[in-house]
């Protein structure tokens, strides 16, 4: 996986933990102060990953395009080149 795709699998993930946190105070209540630590540490956890998906180089490279023409090359620039195919020069292989 690339990193942006684990940034979003945990970005996913603390999305839950959020919903999740958010159902156990109405159950518990917001006062407990262990629901407190939790729901604050959630969030720290989320602004950590803004903070990493910030920070992390783009996925996509934009590179300039060069284009190609369709007419042969020139033969001379080959004229020093050997040749590292298969086969030999005379056709028969070795």
């Amino acid at each position: 996986m690339s990193v942006h795709d684990d940034l979003t699998a945990v970005q996913r993930s603390l999305d839950d933990l959020v919903r999740s946190v958010g159902r156990l105070e109405k159950q518990v209540g917001s006062d407990s102060l262990d629901v407190r630590r939790v729901r604050t540490d959630a969030d720290h956890l989320r602004e950590s990953v803004a903070l990493l998906r910030a920070a992390s180089p783009s996925e996509r490279v934009r590179t300039e395009r060069v284009p190609i023409p369709d007419t042969p090359y020139d033969r001379t620039l080959w004229a020093d080149a050997e040749d590292e195919g298969l086969g030999s020069r005379e056709g028969r292989a070795p």
